[in-house]
């Protein structure tokens, strides 16, 4: 299988810490850039080497899934420690 070339990171984005506002710990936290030509970037504080790339489109659509509950059951379970969620 051959790998898709990876398209280049710029290197003056302004990275966003999605992280509470009384936090002060490394995290590892999500951070997302916005970028030229409508392109959106996110990362892992703990690797910000692998970064991910959508369209401004596709993250407006994530937001607002999220906002409307769309995906609630990927989190089931964690707030009381038993699990259940599939990011667990």
């Amino acid at each position: 299988m051959t790998e898709t070339p990876r398209p280049e990171i710029p290197a003056d984005l302004d990275w966003i810490r999605a992280a509470p506002e009384d936090e002060q710990g490394p995290g590892p936290w999500i951070e997302i850039a916005f970028g030229k030509d409508d392109a959106v970037y996110l990362r892992e504080t703990s690797d910000p080497d692998n970064v991910v790339t959508t369209t401004q489109k596709k993250w407006d659509a994530f937001v607002l899934g999220v906002q409307a509950g769309e995906f609630d059951h990927f989190v089931e379970g964690v707030e009381d420690g038993t699990g259940t969620g599939a990011g667990t």
